[in-house]
Protein backbone atom coordinates (compact mmCIF):
# COMPACT_ATOMS: atom_id res chain seq x y z
CA UNK A 1 0.00 0.00 0.00
CA UNK A 2 2.82 2.36 0.82
CA UNK A 3 4.43 1.64 -2.54
CA UNK A 4 1.23 2.55 -4.31
CA UNK A 5 1.11 5.86 -2.48
CA UNK A 6 4.71 6.58 -3.32
CA UNK A 7 4.06 5.89 -7.02
CA UNK A 8 1.05 8.26 -7.00
CA UNK A 9 3.10 11.01 -5.39
CA UNK A 10 5.87 10.55 -7.93
CA UNK A 11 3.40 10.74 -10.82
CA UNK A 12 1.81 13.86 -9.31
CA UNK A 13 5.19 15.60 -9.03
CA UNK A 14 6.10 14.71 -12.63
CA UNK A 15 2.73 16.00 -13.80
CA UNK A 16 3.27 19.32 -12.01
CA UNK A 17 6.75 19.65 -13.54
CA UNK A 18 5.32 18.95 -16.99
CA UNK A 19 2.61 21.62 -16.50
CA UNK A 20 5.22 24.18 -15.42
CA UNK A 21 7.34 23.52 -18.51
CA UNK A 22 4.28 23.80 -20.70
CA UNK A 23 3.30 27.13 -19.12
CA UNK A 24 6.84 28.42 -19.46
CA UNK A 25 6.90 27.57 -23.18
CA UNK A 26 3.54 29.24 -23.73
CA UNK A 27 4.73 32.41 -21.99
CA UNK A 28 7.95 32.38 -23.98
CA UNK A 29 6.00 32.06 -27.23
CA UNK A 30 3.70 34.98 -26.29
CA UNK A 31 6.70 37.22 -25.44
CA UNK A 32 8.42 36.41 -28.76
CA UNK A 33 5.26 37.19 -30.74
CA UNK A 34 4.90 40.52 -28.93
CA UNK A 35 8.48 41.49 -29.73
CA UNK A 36 8.06 40.60 -33.43
CA UNK A 37 4.81 42.58 -33.66
CA UNK A 38 6.42 45.62 -31.99
CA UNK A 39 9.35 45.60 -34.41
CA UNK A 40 7.04 45.29 -37.41
CA UNK A 41 4.87 48.17 -36.19
CA UNK A 42 7.85 50.46 -35.64
CA UNK A 43 9.21 49.61 -39.10
CA UNK A 44 5.83 50.34 -40.71
CA UNK A 45 5.60 53.70 -38.93
CA UNK A 46 9.11 54.62 -40.03
CA UNK A 47 8.44 53.72 -43.69
CA UNK A 48 5.02 55.39 -44.02
CA UNK A 49 5.03 59.15 -43.27
CA UNK A 50 2.15 60.54 -41.31
CA UNK A 51 -0.05 63.39 -42.60
CA UNK A 52 1.83 65.75 -40.28
CA UNK A 53 5.15 64.70 -41.87
CA UNK A 54 3.79 65.36 -45.38
CA UNK A 55 2.51 68.79 -44.34
CA UNK A 56 5.88 69.72 -42.88
CA UNK A 57 7.67 68.56 -46.03
CA UNK A 58 5.37 70.61 -48.32
CA UNK A 59 5.77 73.67 -46.11
CA UNK A 60 9.57 73.43 -46.14
CA UNK A 61 9.57 73.06 -49.94
CA UNK A 62 7.34 76.13 -50.35
CA UNK A 63 9.59 78.18 -48.08
CA UNK A 64 12.63 77.13 -50.14
CA UNK A 65 10.93 77.97 -53.46
CA UNK A 66 9.70 81.36 -52.23
CA UNK A 67 13.13 82.29 -50.86
CA UNK A 68 14.74 81.33 -54.18
CA UNK A 69 12.19 83.34 -56.16
CA UNK A 70 12.64 86.42 -53.95
CA UNK A 71 16.39 86.23 -54.47
CA UNK A 72 15.89 86.09 -58.23
CA UNK A 73 13.52 89.07 -58.20
CA UNK A 74 16.05 91.14 -56.31
CA UNK A 75 18.60 90.48 -59.07
CA UNK A 76 16.25 91.18 -62.00
CA UNK A 77 14.42 94.35 -63.04
CA UNK A 78 12.68 95.62 -66.16
CA UNK A 79 14.79 97.95 -68.26
CA UNK A 80 14.72 99.53 -71.70
CA UNK A 81 17.54 100.96 -73.81
CA UNK A 82 18.10 102.43 -77.26
CA UNK A 83 21.36 101.74 -79.01
CA UNK A 84 23.29 101.25 -82.22
CA UNK A 85 23.84 97.62 -83.26
CA UNK A 86 27.54 96.75 -83.45
CA UNK A 87 27.23 92.98 -83.67
CA UNK A 88 24.46 90.40 -83.95
CA UNK A 89 24.25 86.58 -83.72
CA UNK A 90 21.37 84.12 -83.44
CA UNK A 91 21.25 84.46 -79.65
CA UNK A 92 22.81 87.85 -78.87
CA UNK A 93 22.76 91.49 -79.96
CA UNK A 94 25.57 93.86 -79.03
CA UNK A 95 24.69 97.55 -79.00
CA UNK A 96 26.33 100.85 -78.06
CA UNK A 97 24.06 103.17 -76.08
CA UNK A 98 23.95 106.99 -76.02
CA UNK A 99 26.72 107.07 -73.40
CA UNK A 100 29.01 104.92 -75.55
CA UNK A 101 28.57 101.93 -73.23
CA UNK A 102 28.60 98.46 -74.78
CA UNK A 103 25.49 96.46 -73.88
CA UNK A 104 24.97 92.73 -74.39
CA UNK A 105 21.41 91.66 -75.18
CA UNK A 106 20.35 88.00 -74.98
CA UNK A 107 17.41 86.76 -77.04
CA UNK A 108 15.39 83.55 -76.78
CA UNK A 109 12.26 81.96 -78.22
CA UNK A 110 10.05 84.42 -76.29
CA UNK A 111 11.71 87.55 -77.75
CA UNK A 112 9.49 89.47 -80.18
CA UNK A 113 10.94 91.52 -83.05
CA UNK A 114 9.28 94.30 -85.02
CA UNK A 115 10.06 96.91 -87.63
CA UNK A 116 7.47 99.60 -88.50
CA UNK A 117 8.83 99.73 -92.04
CA UNK A 118 8.28 96.00 -92.68
CA UNK A 119 4.79 94.62 -93.25
CA UNK A 120 5.74 90.94 -93.17
CA UNK A 121 7.62 88.81 -90.66
CA UNK A 122 10.70 90.25 -89.00
CA UNK A 123 13.29 88.46 -86.87
CA UNK A 124 16.80 88.63 -85.52
CA UNK A 125 18.21 87.54 -88.88
CA UNK A 126 16.87 90.81 -90.35
CA UNK A 127 18.78 93.01 -87.89
CA UNK A 128 21.99 94.47 -89.28
CA UNK A 129 24.98 96.36 -87.96
CA UNK A 130 24.23 100.06 -87.79
CA UNK A 131 20.53 99.62 -87.03
CA UNK A 132 19.11 101.69 -84.21
CA UNK A 133 17.10 99.41 -81.93
CA UNK A 134 14.87 99.94 -78.95
CA UNK A 135 15.00 97.06 -76.47
CA UNK A 136 12.77 96.24 -73.51
CA UNK A 137 13.61 93.28 -71.30
CA UNK A 138 14.82 91.90 -67.98
CA UNK A 139 18.11 93.30 -66.67
CA UNK A 140 20.22 90.99 -64.51
CA UNK A 141 22.17 93.06 -61.97
CA UNK A 142 24.71 90.30 -61.46
CA UNK A 143 25.58 89.55 -65.09
CA UNK A 144 24.69 93.09 -66.32
CA UNK A 145 22.95 91.61 -69.34
CA UNK A 146 19.44 92.17 -70.64
CA UNK A 147 17.20 89.28 -71.64
CA UNK A 148 15.18 90.93 -74.40
CA UNK A 149 11.42 90.56 -74.54
CA UNK A 150 10.80 93.18 -77.25
CA UNK A 151 13.25 94.37 -79.92
CA UNK A 152 12.06 97.16 -82.20
CA UNK A 153 13.89 98.86 -85.05
CA UNK A 154 13.80 102.54 -84.08
CA UNK A 155 13.70 105.30 -86.65
CA UNK A 156 15.51 108.25 -85.13
CA UNK A 157 14.22 111.67 -86.20
CA UNK A 158 16.56 114.04 -88.00
CA UNK A 159 16.45 117.76 -87.24
CA UNK A 160 17.86 120.31 -89.67
CA UNK A 161 18.04 124.09 -89.42
CA UNK A 162 18.76 126.36 -92.32
CA UNK A 163 17.35 128.63 -94.98
CA UNK A 164 15.01 127.85 -97.87
CA UNK A 165 16.85 128.08 -101.18
CA UNK A 166 14.01 126.86 -103.42
CA UNK A 167 10.30 125.95 -103.25
CA UNK A 168 8.69 123.42 -105.62
CA UNK A 169 4.96 124.13 -105.39
CA UNK A 170 4.11 121.32 -107.82
CA UNK A 171 5.86 118.42 -106.10
CA UNK A 172 5.73 119.96 -102.60
CA UNK A 173 9.49 119.88 -102.17
CA UNK A 174 11.71 122.34 -100.30
CA UNK A 175 15.43 122.78 -100.82
CA UNK A 176 17.14 123.63 -97.53
CA UNK A 177 20.67 125.00 -97.18
CA UNK A 178 22.37 124.43 -93.81
CA UNK A 179 25.12 126.45 -92.13
CA UNK A 180 27.68 123.99 -93.48
CA UNK A 181 26.45 124.66 -97.01
CA UNK A 182 24.86 121.23 -97.30
CA UNK A 183 21.86 120.98 -99.63
CA UNK A 184 18.94 118.88 -98.40
CA UNK A 185 15.75 118.14 -100.29
CA UNK A 186 12.66 117.97 -98.07
CA UNK A 187 9.49 116.18 -99.15
CA UNK A 188 6.33 117.62 -97.60
CA UNK A 189 3.66 114.93 -97.25
CA UNK A 190 -0.04 115.08 -96.40
CA UNK A 191 0.76 114.06 -92.84
CA UNK A 192 3.44 116.74 -92.42
CA UNK A 193 2.48 119.28 -89.77
CA UNK A 194 3.44 122.83 -90.73
CA UNK A 195 3.66 125.78 -88.31
CA UNK A 196 4.90 129.36 -88.42
CA UNK A 197 6.08 131.75 -85.75
CA UNK A 198 5.73 135.54 -85.84
CA UNK A 199 5.90 138.17 -83.14
CA UNK A 200 2.29 139.18 -83.71
CA UNK A 201 0.62 135.75 -84.10
CA UNK A 202 3.05 133.62 -82.17
CA UNK A 203 3.18 129.87 -82.87
CA UNK A 204 0.31 128.98 -85.21
CA UNK A 205 -0.63 126.26 -87.66
CA UNK A 206 0.21 127.10 -91.26
CA UNK A 207 0.55 125.51 -94.71
CA UNK A 208 2.96 124.82 -97.54
CA UNK A 209 1.73 127.80 -99.59
CA UNK A 210 2.93 130.21 -96.90
CA UNK A 211 6.56 129.10 -97.17
CA UNK A 212 8.86 131.43 -99.14
CA UNK A 213 12.48 131.41 -100.31
CA UNK A 214 15.05 132.71 -97.77
CA UNK A 215 12.78 131.92 -94.81
CA UNK A 216 14.49 130.63 -91.69
CA UNK A 217 13.21 127.08 -91.16
CA UNK A 218 13.46 124.05 -88.88
CA UNK A 219 12.50 120.64 -90.26
CA UNK A 220 12.01 117.41 -88.31
CA UNK A 221 11.75 114.18 -90.26
CA UNK A 222 13.34 110.90 -91.31
CA UNK A 223 15.88 110.27 -94.02
CA UNK A 224 14.73 108.59 -97.20
CA UNK A 225 16.13 105.05 -97.27
CA UNK A 226 16.89 105.32 -100.98
CA UNK A 227 18.47 108.78 -100.83
CA UNK A 228 20.22 110.09 -97.71
CA UNK A 229 20.18 113.63 -99.10
CA UNK A 230 16.39 113.64 -99.03
CA UNK A 231 14.33 114.14 -95.89
CA UNK A 232 10.69 113.17 -95.43
CA UNK A 233 9.27 115.89 -93.20
CA UNK A 234 7.03 115.10 -90.25
CA UNK A 235 7.06 118.63 -88.82
CA UNK A 236 8.03 122.05 -90.20
CA UNK A 237 8.42 125.35 -88.35
CA UNK A 238 9.32 128.45 -90.39
CA UNK A 239 10.10 131.96 -89.15
CA UNK A 240 9.22 134.73 -91.64
CA UNK A 241 10.47 137.53 -89.38
CA UNK A 242 13.68 135.99 -88.03
CA UNK A 243 16.68 136.48 -90.31
CA UNK A 244 18.80 133.48 -91.14
CA UNK A 245 22.20 132.86 -89.64
CA UNK A 246 24.92 134.72 -91.60
CA UNK A 247 26.52 131.41 -92.45
CA UNK A 248 23.20 130.23 -93.86
CA UNK A 249 22.81 133.45 -95.86
CA UNK A 250 26.26 132.98 -97.33
CA UNK A 251 25.46 129.38 -98.22
CA UNK A 252 22.11 130.45 -99.71
CA UNK A 253 23.77 133.07 -101.91
CA UNK A 254 26.30 130.52 -103.08
CA UNK A 255 23.56 127.96 -103.80
CA UNK A 256 21.44 130.45 -105.70
CA UNK A 257 24.40 131.68 -107.81
CA UNK A 258 25.31 128.10 -108.71
CA UNK A 259 21.88 127.52 -110.27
Amino acid sequence: MEKVLQIKKLLLIRRKNFDMKKLFLILLFIICCSLVYSCFTLSAHAATPTPEDKTTQIRDQLITNIASRVAQLKLVEKRGIIGNVTDVTNTQITVTDSQENTRFIDVDELTKFSNPAVNGSFGISDIEKGNIVGILGLYNKESRRILARFVNIATMPVIIHGGISAVDNVNFVLNITTEEGKQISVDVENLTKTYSYTQEDGYIKSGFSKIKVNYNIIVIGVLDKKDNSKLIATKIIFFPEIPSNPKVNSALEHAQKSK
